[in-house]
C-alpha cells in the first residue's frame, strides 16, 4: 500500500489524510520511513538547507499557550527583555553565517510588533542583506498589511507563523486568541508576496488524528515551508507534565507531514534533541530536507559543528 501511495504522490496526485491513516503502525513504522525517503528524494533531490534564529525579544507574551515560556501566564524563570537593537541583531546574523547557516529568522514575542520595533527589524535586515548571502525570515507574530510590505521591502523573504496544532484541537493548547488570527496573518503575508513558513509542535496531547488534520491544512493553504517542533516539557508551564513523545512515533509525525505535503519544505526545528536523541540523523530518512541549528527561543540546541558532521556523513549536500 505504501509504494502505491508513493507513486501516486510522484505522479503529481495529490492524496488525502484519510489515505494515510492505514499506514500509520507505531509497531512498525518503517515502510512509511521509507516511503516518506522515496517522495523527499523525488521532490528535493540529495539537498538539505539549515536555518536558525535569534529570540530577538523575550518572555512577557499576552497569549497562554500551554507549552510555552515565554507567556506571562508562566513562571518559567527565562530571560526577559525587550527588542535587541539593530547591532545586536546584525551581530547574531553575521555569526550564523559564519557558522554555515543558509538562513536566519528574528523571533520575537507578544501578539503584534509596534511600528517602530517593526522598523528596528527592517533596519537590521537591511544591514544583513548588504553583509551576508543570508536569506532572511521573522516571526514577528500577528501581521497586517503595512508591516507585511514594510519587511518584505526590507530583504526579509519568508515569513514565519505557527499554527502549533490543528484547529479542533487549539483550544486544549490556546485561549487567548482565535486560530483564524493565525490563520489571517498566513494569509496577509502570502498576499504580499512573502513565502511562508509555518508548522507546529508535536506531543502537545493531541491524536494522531489532529496531526493528519494540520498537516493537511497547511497543504490547503499553500505554505512553502513546515516547522516541526517537538514538546520538550518547560517546567512552570502547563504542559510540564506533559511525557516526551518516543521516537519513532515523533519520526512518524514527519513522515505524514511529507506525505501530505511532497514538494514543501520540512524543517525539523526545536526539541529534536530531547525527544530523538540518538535519532536525529532520521529526520531525514522521515523526509525531512531542512534542520535548525543553533540554540531555539528559550532552549539551548546542540554543537553546530555535530549537526552539520551528521549532515556531512549522511552523504547529503548542504544548498
Amino acid at each position: 500500500m505504501v509504494n502505491e501511495i508513493v507513486g501516486k504522490i510522484c505522479r503529481g496526485e495529490k492524496i488525502s489524510s484519510s489515505e494515510l491513516v492505514p499506514l500509520i503502525d507505531l509497531d512498525n513504522p518503517y515502510d512509511l520511513f521509507f516511503g516518506a525517503t522515496k517522495i523527499r528524494e523525488h521532490f528535493k533531490g540529495n539537498k538539505v538547507f539549515t536555518c536558525s534564529i535569534i529570540n530577538a525579544k523575550s518572555g512577557m507574551c499576552s497569549e497562554d499557550c500551554a507549552f510555552c515560556a515565554q507567556s506571562k501566564y508562566h513562571n518559567t524563570n527565562i530571560s526577559v527583555y525587550p527588542l535587541l537593537s539593530k547591532h545586536e541583531l546584525v551581530e547574531k546574523g553575521m555569526y550564523m553565517a559564519s557558522m554555515g547557516a543558509n538562513k536566519f529568522s528574528f523571533v520575537t514575542s507578544g501578539k503584534k510588533l509596534s511600528k517602530k520595533e517593526i522598523d528596528t527589524i527592517c533596519e537590521a535586515a537591511f544591514l544583513l542583506r548588504e553583509k551576508t548571502d543570508l536569506k532572511l525570515c521573522a516571526s514577528l507574530g500577528i501581521l497586517d498589511k503595512d508591516s507585511a510590505v514594510s519587511i518584505k521591502q526590507a530583504g526579509i523573504s519568508r515569513y514565519h507563523h505557527n499554527l502549533e496544532t490543528a484547529r479542533s484541537f487549539f483550544k486544549d493548547i490556546c485561549t487567548t486568541h482565535d486560530y483564524d488570527e493565525d490563520v489571517m496573518t498566513i494569509k496577509v503575508a502570502k498576499k504580499v508576496g512573502l513565502e511562508v513558513c509555518s508548522g507546529g509542535i508535536m506531543g502537545l496531547g493531541e491524536e494522531f488524528s489532529h496531526r493528519l488534520e494540520l498537516a493537511e491544512f497547511l497543504s490547503h493553504l499553500d505554505v512553502d515551508s513546515i516547522p516541526i517542533n517537538f514538546l520538550n516539557p518547560i517546567k512552570g508551564t502547563k504542559l510540564q507534565n506533559m511525557p516526551i513523545l518516543p521516537p519513532l512515533e515523533a519520526l512518524m509525525c514527519i513522515a505524514i507531514f511529507r506525505f501530505l505535503n511532497p514538494e514543501k519544505d520540512i524543517t525539523i526545528c526545536g526539541g529534536r534533541e530531547v525527544c530523538l536523541g540518538d535519532f536525529q540523523s532520521w529526520i531525514f530518512l522521515a523526509g525531512a530536507n531542512g534542520i535548525m541549528i543553533g540554540n531555539y527561543l528559550t532552549t539551548l540546541g546542540r554543537d553546530i559543528n555535530d549537526d552539520l558532521k551528521m549532515i556531512k556523513q549522511l552523504n547529503l549536500e548542504l544548498c
